[in-house]
């Protein structure tokens, strides 16, 4: 079995994130291409940023890497953080959504500013955060 490992990066998008239309567009590409890749995670926007988690087999996330680096939707991509995991957190959704609080954009924030900051309290925040939705 391929080891999991879960990706946190925050980027800056090109579009609205206010835009429903925008999001849906985004989250209805990730969800088909994420159930194709057997990918599972959850993307939050607001305020002209994204915050997305993802987890899967390695090899498989080095592939969506490369080709979120080369989407026009967003910019300033950062991996907050990258790390094997025993079983997901994300199970349930190939691609869940939620707006971001200002509590998770104050740790997300924090997690951009300070590489001494934990990104697991962002995995935490966002899973809540999609289980309340």
């Amino acid at each position: 079995m391929a080891r999991l490992e879960r990706v946190l990066y925050g980027s800056t998008a090109t579009g609205r994130t206010d835009s429903l239309m925008n999001v849906a567009a985004i989250l209805g590409e990730s969800q088909r291409n994420n159930d194709r890749d057997g990918l599972t995670g959850a993307l939050a926007a607001h305020d002209g940023r994204y915050l997305q988690v993802i987890e899967g087999p390695a090899d498989v996330l080095d592939g969506l890497l490369r080709r979120l680096d080369q989407d026009p939707r967003h910019t300033d991509i950062r991996v907050l953080e990258r790390a094997p995991i025993e079983s997901r957190s994300f199970a349930d959704w190939s691609m869940a959504a939620t707006r971001i609080t200002p509590a998770l954009e104050a740790t997300l924030n924090d997690l951009v500013d300070n590489p001494a900051a934990d990104p697991g309290r962002a995995v935490s925040m966002l899973r809540e955060a999609v289980s309340a939705t």
